[in-house]
């Protein structure tokens, strides 16, 4: 299979520049399983779709304000957009400059805070914050949100807060587990209150989310690196779920794509390290009966995982549909409701 099987036309008007004013004023399209026609809803009648005793698994990361700007020493311009916090004030990053920084060279940041560029790690950059303030201070003094870069335009005060869910809790991720932010807290309530419980996960979706796939086979591809943490807490939630007959519904790929990586023997265990799984079609989904998510780019490893989910065929049939009916693409776009095609 290959990456150019995965192609859609996609006009770029219905590419979302901006969230609507209200998170649950998205559209939702309802894609059942086999043949049965496609529903056209509103997202905040996602409940409508819900049982009692189903359980919504969060991605609970929060977005850091990731995007810095700087000079090197020799006076060029350079941005910044960290990829991953790690320990003694080191970050990996993706650096944008007119030429390449090279080791034990120094960035000065905009309020004066001074890197030192310690080397490469792959396509990233390693680089240490020479400063006893915490990362994290420093980024949320200076840092912009880390739009992704099919929206055009620079972040706003608005975004700080609408690319972040609303049960954002562990800080880390440098784009939004897109799909949460369709809830609010009005909806929250009005699905807990018919019965289903919520669990979470937390995956620090990193900036690798947003680099196209290099290799035409889908088998020669290597995914990015992405930290995650599924606790004795969810599997229990999800142990008891099934044993009850309710159902697992995975708000988001990043969800979905920790569930599997955590799942052993047909059972979701307690896992907490890196992931770099690629589930694409041919790949058997075990660990959630429903999807929720957003509409993904043509030719991403995102699109190819909702194919291995819902079917390759019923994805494009109904993204053929979305355009259509002019729903709104990608991180502030609209959302899908799919099901486990190998689930009966």
């Amino acid at each position: 299979m290959k990456k150019s099987d995965f192609i859609f036309e996609l006009p770029p008007e219905l590419i979302a520049q901006a969230p609507l004013p209200k998170r649950s004023d998205s559209r939702l399209l309802v894609v059942p399983r086999e043949d049965a026609a496609f529903e056209d809803r509103q997202f905040r009648e996602i409940a409508d779709f819900l049982n009692p005793g189903d359980l919504l698994v969060f991605n609970d990361t929060r977005v850091i304000p990731a995007r810095l700007y700087g000079r090197k020493d020799s006076g060029g311009q350079v941005e910044i957009l960290i990829e991953r916090l790690l320990s003694d004030q080191q970050v990996r990053a993706q650096i944008g400059a007119s030429k390449a920084p090279k080791p034990g060279s120094r960035i000065v940041l905009t309020d004066g805070t001074a890197l030192t560029v310690i080397g490469r790690d792959d396509s990233f950059y390693l680089l240490r914050f020479n400063t006893d303030e915490p990362v994290e201070t420093v980024l949320n003094r200076i840092g912009k949100m880390p739009l992704p870069p099919y929206i055009q335009r620079a972040a706003d005060s608005a975004d700080e807060t609408r690319y972040q869910t609303v049960f954002a809790r562990h800080a880390g991720a440098v784009a939004a587990p897109t799909a949460g932010l369709h809830f609010d807290e009005a909806l929250l309530d009005r699905i807990k209150a018919k019965g289903i419980e919520f669990g979470h996960i937390t995956l620090h979706v990193g900036a690798g989310t947003f680099q196209p796939m290099r290799s035409d086979e889908l088998k020669d591809h290597k995914m990015h690196s992405e930290w995650l943490n599924v606790g004795a807490e969810l599997c229990a939630q999800i142990a008891a779920t099934k044993a009850a007959g309710g159902r697992i519904i995975a708000v988001g790929t990043t969800v979905l794509r920790a569930l599997e990586t955590a799942i052993q023997d047909g059972i979701v265990k307690p896992f907490a390290g890196d992931t770099a799984i690629f589930i694409f079609p041919g790949y058997r989904i075990c660990s959630a009966d429903a999807l929720i998510t957003n509409f993904h780019l043509p030719e991403s490893t995102l699109l190819m995982l909702v194919s291995a989910f819902a079917g390759k065929q019923r994805i494009f049939d109904a993204y053929r549909h979305a355009v259509a009916q002019r729903y709104r693409f990608f991180s502030y776009g609209d959302a899908m409701l799919l099901y486990n095609g190998d689930r009966a």
